[in-house]
Formats: C-alpha cells, sequence, structure tokens
C-alpha cells in the first residue's frame, strides 16, 4: 500500500509541475460557459454585427434552461472528451519511450500498482475538470435562463463521470500497448467517435454501450427519469473498465518496457 501511495504522490507532483491541475480547470470552466453565454447574447451579438436592411426584426425563441444545460453537455462531451484524451494520452507510454518507466519498474513495485496510480490520477483529474466544467454551465444556466434542479444536476453529473473515466481507462489501455502517444490518443478517439455513432444509429441494438451513458444523462436532465438501459450500459462500463485495468497490467507485463 505505501508503495502505491508513493507512486500516486509521484503522478500527483508531475500533474502539478505541469500544470494540469490549472490548465485543464480553466479550459472545462470556459467550456461550461459558453453555451449559456451564447445562448443569451446572440440576438445581441447579431444585432451588433449590423448588415441587416434597415427594420428587420429578428425574433429567437428563448430556450429553456434544460435545453441550455444540454447544449453544455454537448459541449464537454465533444471537446471535452477530445482535450482529456489528448492531456492523458502519455501517461504511460511517453514514460515507456523514455525510458522512466523501466527505472520506476526495476524496484519490485507490482505493476497492478503503476497502472491504478496512473489511473486514478488522469480519472481524478478528469472528473474533477468535469466538475467545475458542468456546474460552470449550470450556474450561468440557472442565472441567465432558470432553475434546473441541483439534485438533477449532481445525479446527471455522476452519470457523465462514469463516462469520462471509462474513455480515460481506454486511454490508458491503448497508451500500455504503443509507445508513441499520439497513436494511443488517435485510436482511443477513434473507438469513442466510433461508439457514439453507431450507439445513435443503431440504438437498440447496441443499448449495451457505454456511450448510452451520455443518452441517459440528456434524459436526466430533459425528463427527470433515466434512459432505457442505463443499468446495462453501466454495468457492461464498469465491466470494461476493470478488464482494460487488467489487461493494460498484462500488457506491461509481457513487453518491454525501453
Amino acid at each position: 500500500m505505501k508503495q502505491w501511495i508513493t507512486l500516486f504522490k509521484k503522478e500527483q507532483l508531475e500533474m502539478l509541475r505541469n500544470f494540469k491541475w490549472v490548465w485543464l480547470p480553466l479550459v472545462f470552466i470556459i467550456l461550461g460557459m459558453t453555451d449559456p453565454l451564447s445562448s443569451y447574447y446572440m440576438p445581441r451579438i447579431i444585432d451588433a454585427v449590423g448588415g441587416m436592411p434597415e427594420g428587420t426584426v429578428i425574433e429567437m425563441p428563448t430556450p429553456q434552461a434544460a435545453e441550455v444545460l444540454l447544449a453544455t453537455v454537448s459541449q464537454l462531451n465533444l471537446l471535452g472528451v477530445l482535450i482529456i484524451v489528448l492531456a492523458s494520452m502519455g501517461v504511460i507510454a511517453a514514460e515507456r519511450k523514455s525510458g522512466l518507466a523501466a527505472m520506476v519498474l526495476v524496484k519490485p513495485i507490482p505493476i497492478i500498482n503503476y497502472v491504478t496510480a496512473k489511473w486514478l490520477n488522469v480519472s481524478l483529474i478528469g472528473c474533477v475538470s468535469l466538475f467545475v466544467g458542468y456546474i460552470t454551465g449550470w450556474y450561468y444556466t440557472s442565472v441567465l435562463f432558470g432553475t434546473v434542479s441541483f439534485e438533477l444536476f449532481l445525479q446527471s453529473y455522476v452519470i457523465f463521470a462514469i463516462w469520462y473515466t471509462f474513455v480515460l481507462t481506454l486511454t490508458i489501455f491503448f497508451s500500455a500497448i504503443f509507445k508513441v502517444a499520439g497513436v494511443a490518443g488517435f485510436i482511443t478517439l477513434t473507438i469513442v467517435i466510433s461508439l457514439s455513432i453507431l450507439t445513435n444509429i443503431m440504438g437498440d441494438y447496441m443499448i449495451w454501450s457505454p456511450a448510452q451513458l451520455g443518452d441517459s444523462v440528456a434524459s436526466l436532465i430533459m425528463v427527470g427519469q433515466l434512459g432505457d438501459g442505463f443499468w446495462l450500459s453501466l454495468s457492461v462500463t464498469v465491466l470494461l473498465v476493470v478488464a482494460m485495468l487488467f489487461g493494460a497490467t498484462k500488457i506491461l507485463e509481457n513487453k518491454e518496457l525501453e
């Protein structure tokens, strides 16, 4: 346990040195406030830009609070996922390529400790960044468009965080396979995008998909209920997370770390 805590602290220190605990939450805060502010000020922006014939009246229906928050969710599910994958794709690959992984594991340290310490660190910073971005969006939505239940916000955040954890675990898995961080990130994003597209197109056949968690977040915000198949997709997601952590450990045990 002491070894694991030491590895965990090492990862935390590395993230502090790289300022990830500063810039990642800041980026997510910007993402969170973008949709509420742009939706609220869009009529004024159009009016200020001008270029319309004199006397033209632009009437834009005011969106509901839930619709604005859902737009924030889409933003975090698109750009947010891209950012966290790019920020974490080298977490193992870069150390393997530089030889640092071999230096760390030359000691009698179980590889499972090495993998899970990294996994918890990237999951922690990913979920914290998601929270600050999401609550920023919820706050501006509540101020500008009306209140969305804080209880629903928290429930939807937990589901959203599970989806983020799945994506980050996928990143860890491919980072353990490939020494080139860009390859790990590209394959992760390809799988996540493909999974999301297939889930949207073949919803009835993909009810088990981890990407269904995003639909459950949307359903919770709009109607206050979880989407169909939530518990199945949640169970599959948890099993896949465990399997990928186990797989990453076995892969590193059988690979040359230098």
